[in-house]
């Protein structure tokens, strides 16, 4: 692997206002100042756009951020975007999210994670970029027995329209990578957590009903594990890797070996979710988002598990570590104190 100096480069971020993406344009945009960083989103209504628009705003202050709204299943606007900016670099972090909201609305998904998608693999081959970083998912696990997850595994049975959604593009990414030789990493990425994150994220939701004395449901009556993983983790896992595409060689029969890699970035720890919720309710009263009184017992109900979710997600990160030098470590209790804060200060 051949590593990109990101200085003087051009970097095309889809999903910008993103929880993974506004994260990522800050930390280039910080780091870099000769760094022009173009952030697409398209702003929709899946959960509430002001959070949206506070993490756009953190962007705005930088004069090397230009932000275009706009949604990648609009070919020709991408096409336009490409000619325009010209990127090096290509970071896809724009999809529709979420297992559960696919089983209502899958419209959504075959929209933005797969025309979406062939949309940017379309305009990376006509505008040859040295890198394109794509984001994956651990649903692409579905059922899978055997942890921790490894991408060596056999991914052939999704339990959500999601999933293989995203597995799909797993496959696309490879078809373009051996057809027109562009170097792709897809990211698997596991639970990801923390200030203004994802309000559809279970310790997000969590939050809201208890701050609104409702009822919490915990799935698998809690006998589900997640592999919860910081943000800061994976926006430093997602810079390392954008900086070192998988090398361009031909095979023994003179044709392009797919410069193609998937890497699962995971906490490598799976969390209970029982633990998770004690953790994040005691980091709650910390913050004062709640009383010291609070009764978690009285606002708690064990359900059975939902469709489309799994028991475990657990990632085998060795991968990551031996090619990049790098695996997710934030303990929990220090990434949901960060959120009980941010929860504080954004609904005061």
């Amino acid at each position: 692997m051949e590593n990109i100096d990101l200085n003087e480069k051009t970097i095309l971020i889809t999903g910008a206002a993103g929880f993974i993406g506004s994260n990522l344009c800050k930390r280039l945009l910080k780091e870099y100042d000769n760094v022009k960083v173009i952030g697409i989103d398209n702003m929709n209504h899946y959960y509430d756009v002001s959070i949206k628009e506070y993490r756009l705003d953190t962007l705005f202050k930088y004069d090397h951020f230009v932000f275009i709204k706009e949604n990648i299943a609009n070919k020709e606007a991408i096409n336009k975007i490409f000619d325009e900016y010209k990127p090096h670099i290509v970071v896809n972090l724009a999809a529709q999210a979420g297992v559960r909201y696919s089983i209502e609305n899958p419209d959504a998904y075959i929209e933005s994670n797969m025309l979406g998608f062939y949309n940017i693999l379309e305009a990376c081959r006509h505008y040859p970029v040295e890198h394109l970083v794509y984001a994956s998912s651990s649903s692409v696990y579905g059922s899978n027995k055997k942890v921790p997850y490894s991408t060596d595994d056999k991914v052939d049975n999704p339990v959500s329209l999601y999933a293989a959604t995203k597995k799909s593009n797993e496959l696309m990414a490879h078809a373009y990578a051996k057809l027109y030789n562009i170097p792709s990493t897809g990211l698997r990425f596991f639970t990801v957590y923390g200030p203004a994150g994802r309000p559809d994220m279970a310790y997000f939701g969590f939050t809201n009903k208890l701050v609104n004395n409702e009822t919490i449901q915990i799935f698998n009556y809690g006998n589900c594990k997640r592999d919860f993983t910081y943000i800061d983790d994976i926006v430093e896992g997602v810079m390392r890797v954008m900086q070192r595409p998988p090398e361009k060689r031909n095979g023994e029969d003179g044709l392009p070996i797919p410069p193609y890699k998937i890497y699962n970035i995971g906490n490598n720890q799976p969390e209970n979710l029982l633990d998770f919720v004690q953790i994040l309710s005691e980091e709650l009263i910390n913050a004062e988002v709640l009383p010291s009184d609070y009764d978690f017992e009285a606002h708690k109900e064990l359900v059975p598990m939902q469709p489309g979710d799994v028991p475990v997600t657990y990632a085998d990160t060795a991968p990551l570590e031996r090619d990049f030098g790098f695996k997710p470590s934030t303990p929990l209790r220090d990434g949901l104190r960060k959120f009980a804060k941010w929860y504080k200060e954004f609904y005061n």
